[in-house]
């Protein structure tokens, strides 16, 4: 179930990331299928690689420990995202690097609730119009302007992890995929 590995230099994101047919199996197994309450770093499973699907959406416990995702949280500061601007995600067709275009504190939303950024349902785009908004949404939501946006075509990746500065609340990092330039080995 191993589909890649995400790296952020210089933190402690380092990890195999993993792909199962729900999204709560792999809160708490490893990648050995093994039970293991820290769980593991795991892509949402309505990704679908034959498309590719607009956004590698990735989930990942938040622990005390500093392990999985807990360095996410460190992008409330603009300081750690300018020391940590690029995610590196590895597959078996290609080692990528994403560029960080926003951060932002959220929740897991009521139902009943209109009018909410509910970017944990964006794996997708329908069309055009529906990417640029999570884009747009995610840019709006963001604690500091980054200076990078994302243009519709562009492979995105969210990385989201548990926040307690509410209750079911969320911490993400939206990023971009950078074009590599051909010719230049």
């Amino acid at each position: 179930d191993i589909v890649g590995w995400i790296e952020v230099e210089g933190t402690n994101i380092n990890y195999p990331v993993l792909q199962g047919d729900d999204n709560s199996y792999y809160m708490n197994h490893n990648y050995k299928k093994e039970e293991n309450t820290y769980g593991s770093i795991f892509l949402d499973k309505d990704y679908d690689w034959s498309i590719p699907s607009s956004n590698l959406l990735m989930y990942g416990h938040n622990l005390q420990d500093g392990s999985l995702f807990h360095d996410i949280l460190n992008y409330k500061d603009q300081s750690y995202y300018e020391e940590h601007p690029i995610i590196r995600f590895t597959t078996d067709e290609e080692d990528c690097e994403y560029e960080i275009i926003a951060a932002f504190y959220s929740r897991v939303y009521y139902k009943s609730e209109k009018n909410v950024f509910r970017y944990y349902y964006f794996v997708n785009a329908e069309n055009e119009e529906e990417y640029n908004e999570f884009v747009n949404d995610a840019k709006e939501a963001s604690i500091y302007d980054t200076g990078k946006t994302a243009e519709y075509g562009d492979q995105l990746m969210t990385l989201s992890t548990c926040s307690y500065h509410t209750e079911d609340g969320r911490f993400a990092v939206v990023a971009r995929k950078i074009e590599k330039e051909q010719g230049n080995n």
